[in-house]
């Protein structure tokens, strides 16, 4: 038992090590993915901050500033799950996991080394995009200590989550660009959900579809944590999402994998 351990542990280190080189040699996907929340946040913020925040009651755009970086971050952790899904699909059809399958490792090592490459990818990520945010004005003076820890574990918690689905999506795409568009929803919901706006201020026959999603919670719990202000019930809202959605992707993940290829 603890041989296979240490095996399992082994390879996966490498694996990770793998996707971490990789990504350094060619980081034109990743600055690609980085680049849109930044643009996002400095288009909400300097193009309709100020008439956001008149909206929402603020003097000037810093209010629309404290409300929107949350969303920005989870726009963040979405893209970078795309990112995965790519380089699932490119290993995929380019041969190298054919490669692996013959060598003597420990199968799973090649996912996790993918979901744990892309998880420390996206919290990096989140590091550079709030490292923007702070620089145009954002401030999260209410926070306690507590409060950022548990704000950083729910980006891990949530990164975990979107990754393994990510990693789906890339083992069950025939090219990188069908891979791409598979993971486009990732991209996708954030802009539908309480991220730009509150959901009260959306037509009523759109309130549904950006409140009954995985997003929303966990923007109002991240908010919520970075502000010092009241969660409410999104805090075990996102936890149960981030959970079903771990468990889903790994499980579709582990089972696509060990299929044999055609």
């Amino acid at each position: 038992m603890s041989g296979t351990l240490s095996l399992a542990v082994r390879d996966s280190s490498t694996m990770l090590r793998r996707n971490l080189l990789h990504a350094r040699r060619y980081p034109s996907l990743t600055l690609n993915l980085l680049l849109t929340p930044v643009v996002m946040l400095l288009l909400f913020v300097y193009v309709f901050g100020d008439v956001m925040s008149a909206g929402m009651g603020g003097a000037d755009r810093s209010a629309y500033i404290a409300y929107v970086v949350p969303g920005i971050l989870m726009m963040t952790v979405g893209g970078t799950a795309v990112g995965t899904a790519v380089s699932v699909a490119n290993d995929m059809t380019e041969g190298i996991i054919a490669r692996f399958r013959t060598m003597a490792i420990h199968r799973p090592s090649i996912l996790v080394g993918h979901v744990a490459g892309s998880v420390l990818q996206c919290l990096m990520s989140v590091l550079l995009v709030g490292a923007v945010a702070v620089a145009i004005g954002f401030r999260s003076t209410d926070a306690t200590p507590l409060e950022w820890l548990a704000a950083f574990g729910l980006t891990a918690l949530i990164a975990l989550a979107l990754t393994w689905i990510a990693v789906g999506m890339g083992l069950v795409s025939p090219n990188a660009e069908a891979a791409s568009n598979n993971a486009l929803p990732l991209v996708v919901l954030p802009l539908i959900s309480s991220a730009f706006v509150p959901i009260d201020s959306m037509p009523g026959w759109f309130r549904p579809i950006a409140e009954y999603q995985p997003f929303t919670p966990a923007i109002e719990t991240l908010r919520g944590l970075l502000l010092g202000t009241e969660i409410g019930h999104n805090g075990w809202l996102a936890v149960a999402w981030c959970t079903g959605l771990t468990v889903l992707g790994y499980v579709w993940s582990g089972r696509t994998f060990t299929k044999d290829p055609k």
